[in-house]
């Protein structure tokens, strides 16, 4: 790919991004590399050399899951087209060949979604009519697309599962980037403080649901930062550190917020035509059934795992949160014990050097536990054997949250409830340190001083994760992976100089689309957006606020800076830094939703402990708190705790009263179909007259029609047949004759009632 520089160029300045040459989907498919002085891609004779029996399996197995690729997309209705895609790899280009196939794959599932209530009317069975009334987005056909290419051979799919038992060497599937859309896109959005609905839409259009959630999501969490900032900023300069004032205002917001989105949210998916699509289940191809057996219920054949089994897996999630804490957290608190001795007591040489010996283990070592956890998180995840994406998904965040939550939070936990509390008490236990650093000095002076809590350090830790931790982060997500392409880039290149350039594959691409095929070879590389990690972000993020943004009101302040640059970061990630996602759908931010509402919970009790603790008319000269009651701590705890629920119940109910433009728009959807429906069942006047002319019976006689001798003989004759019953409802000829007799009975009565009483 160009540079962040060249993107914003035109096409013609740019070549290879004016078009996709209709392409749907790109199949990256890596072959076996040999080794040896064999060249790569090339297999010496079998035989010649007992270690290229391997190569030449693996050489006849990659090309024998080629042709049952092609084979595959064939036959359910792709247009193939292949090209070389590197000195290892494929690249296989895909569409789909027909648009009547297209078609059908929109009517179906469209017809599926209003099976599921996602949809208030079934479509228009005229297709030419209903297509031009509700058009196919860019989204939808590429989502649909996949869907075909991956699903089941069962479910008249091409079962393609990249990296996954046959399709090993399938490495990726994904769409290509329209370059024009990007390019407007980011320079749109960088000249922008606020998004709008059609930018969403857009977002929506072009990428699908799930990143247009995100991106609403981030959104109106920038906009509701607002009022935190100002106000964090205010508390910063009249109320200073520990304010009770500040902490139930602020515990106040976090609950809107959460109320709010979850309404926002419900709104954005009426509004896209998404609502209950969760209910629409993507079934696993890695899920391992056990038996097949009948649906009491539907009567279907379904596939079925011991749910006693699942449960036995999951249960393990417990000893796998026990071995975060002990393994992260014993890193945390080793590290932070290190941390406190050589920059609090220890004086010894070399002091300005070790007191970055700290930040050196967590720097090698977190990743490499965090890493190895996360692998461990996945694996447990897939021994749980879920049916469904959605499912396995919501499983793995789980984990991952208690992942995230030890690394983000326990150092700050640490610092408020153990450092500064009970310092003096836990301090004895650092002599370890003590005698270590005295060991490793020839000087007989002790290396130590006497130690004092540091009254300034939960607050300086607190800004590194909400300021430093934030640039960090952003440097790490996209200038470094940015670097490292470039890096690998340039090494790649100078092996390829001195590697001999007889043995390398050449490639020779057709000039019409040599730029076109540079471009592809280039996002082949990238890395696959996953928007749970910029989901991850933003949870981690609203965590520091509710919890500990009493500590340092400014907090929001930096958080709002930082939210700006995130948009523009990730929209710009996801442009130039990844493959482009495949546009799925969603109803809502998922589990995050839940992470949210534990946080903005946690943070209540969280808050008026620290309070309780750190209020600054309670602290010792040397910054330690004094007097501490656990009993009072308990009942602040437990206090915050019921006035939030009280709080939410309040703020929810007067959530719910609102109405907004996604609930009107389905009412009035779901007032056309009903009207619509009685209008197709009935019929709008002429059907209702024909049954009320029915009703009146063949008695009834119009107010034009003349009564004769001989209608009344006619009628005679045919009242003889009758029984008592039917002639009851006879003796009115109609409504005029039962309101002209009704009027002389009424004349009758009131003459009588009249002579009574004279």
């Amino acid at each position: 790919m160009a540079d962040p520089l060249s993107f914003y160029l035109d096409d013609k300045a740019q070549p290879g991004t004016g078009s996709n040459f209709n392409v749907d989907y790109v199949i990256h498919y890596k072959l076996p590399t040999t080794s040896g002085s064999s060249a790569p891609g090339m297999i010496s004779p079998a035989g010649s050399d007992n270690t290229n029996i391997r190569p030449v399996k693996e050489k006849e197995e990659a090309e024998a899951a080629f042709i049952q690729l092609i084979n595959a997309l064939s036959a359910v209705g792709f247009a193939t087209e292949v090209r070389p895609g590197g000195k290892s790899s494929l690249l296989v280009f895909t569409k789909i060949a027909s648009e009547k196939l297209l078609t059908s794959q929109v009517y179906r599932y469209r017809i599926q979604d209003w099976l599921f209530g996602v949809r208030t009317s079934a479509p228009n069975q005229d297709l030419s009519k209903y297509l031009e009334e509700e058009p196919v987005s860019e989204a939808e056909r590429l989502r649909l697309t996949y869907l075909l290419i991956t699903k089941s051979k069962n479910e008249g799919g091409a079962g393609i599962t990249a990296k996954v038992g046959k399709w090993k060497y399938v490495d990726s599937i994904f769409p290509l980037h329209d370059h024009a859309f990007n390019r407007r896109w980011i320079k749109a959005w960088s000249g922008k403080y606020f998004l709008d609905e059609e930018d969403l839409n857009r977002i929506r259009d072009k990428f699908g649901e799930r990143v247009a959630f995100y991106f609403a999501f981030l959104q109106s969490y920038f906009a509701f930062m607002l009022f935190p900032a100002a106000f964090g900023f205010a508390a910063w300069l009249i109320l200073g550190k520990f304010s009770w004032f500040y902490a139930v205002v602020n515990s106040l917001w976090s609950v809107v917020f959460f109320e709010h989105w979850k309404t926002k949210e419900v709104d954005l998916a009426v509004r896209w035509g998404v609502r209950g699509v969760s209910r629409i289940q993507h079934p696993r191809p890695q899920f391992q059934f056990e038996r097949e057996a009948q649906d009491p219920v539907t009567g279907e054949i379904v596939r079925v795992y011991s749910p006693f089994k699942r449960l036995s897996r999951q249960l393990l999630q417990i000893p796998f949160a026990l071995a975060c804490v002990v393994v992260l957290g014993g890193l945390i608190v080793s590290c932070f014990s290190i941390e406190v001795f050589i920059t609090e007591i220890y004086t010894g040489p070399f002091k300005q050097y070790l007191t970055f010996l700290p930040t050196v283990l967590l720097t090698i070592f977190m990743p490499t536990f965090s890493g190895l956890l996360t692998k461990l998180a996945e694996q447990l995840t897939k021994a749980e054997n879920y049916e469904t994406h959605d499912a396995h998904q919501a499983s793995f965040i789980e984990k991952i949250f208690v992942l995230n939550f030890i690394t983000s939070y326990l150092p700050i936990f640490l610092t408020a409830f153990v450092y500064v509390p009970f310092g003096k008490l836990l301090v004895p236990y650092l002599d370890v340190f003590k005698v270590t650093a005295q060991s490793f000095t020839t000087m007989e002076k002790p290396v130590t001083k006497s130690w004092e809590i540091n009254p300034d350090r939960l607050t300086q830790q607190v800004i590194y994760f909400t300021v430093t931790a934030q640039i960090v982060n952003f440097l790490t997500e996209v200038i470094v992976p940015y670097a490292k392409r470039k890096v690998f880039k340039k090494v790649q290149e100078v092996q390829s100089e001195f590697s001999g350039n007889g043995h390398e594959l050449q490639i020779k691409d057709h000039p019409d689309e040599a730029d076109f095929l540079k471009r592809v070879r280039n996002e082949a590389e990238l890395d696959q957006y996953d928007v749970t990690v910029d989901y991850r972000e933003m949870v981690v993020q609203f965590g520091y606020l509710s919890l500990f943004s009493v500590i340092w009101p400014l907090a929001a302040c930096s958080f709002l800076v930082n939210n700006w640059v995130e948009a523009r970061s990730d929209a710009m990630k996801i442009a130039i830094g990844s493959q482009r996602p495949v546009p799925w759908r969603a109803d809502s931010i998922g589990p995050w939703l839940h992470s949210l509402g534990f946080l903005s919970w946690l943070g209540s009790i969280t808050s008026a402990a620290l309070v309780y603790l750190f209020n600054k008319h309670d602290i010792n000269p040397d910054g330690t708190p004094w007097d501490i009651s656990g009993w009072a701590l308990l009942l602040s705890i437990l206090f915050a705790e019921h006035i939030y629920f009280a709080v939410q119940l309040v703020v929810r109910s007067l959530v719910q009263k609102l109405d907004n433009p996604g609930l009107q728009k389905e009412r009035a959807e779901r007032f056309a179909m009903r009207k619509k429906l009685l209008e197709q069942t009935f019929g709008s006047h002429g059907h209702d007259a024909d049954l009320t002319e029915e009703a009146q019976g063949p008695g009834h006689v119009s107010s034009g029609e003349r009564i004769t001798r001989e209608a009344l003989e006619e009628e005679a004759r045919v009242n003889a047949t009758k029984t008592p019953e039917q002639l009851f409802w006879l003796r009115q000829r109609g409504a005029a004759e039962t309101i002209e007799i009704g009027r002389g009975l009424i004349a009758e009565v009131a003459a009588a009632n009249q002579t009574k009483s004279s």
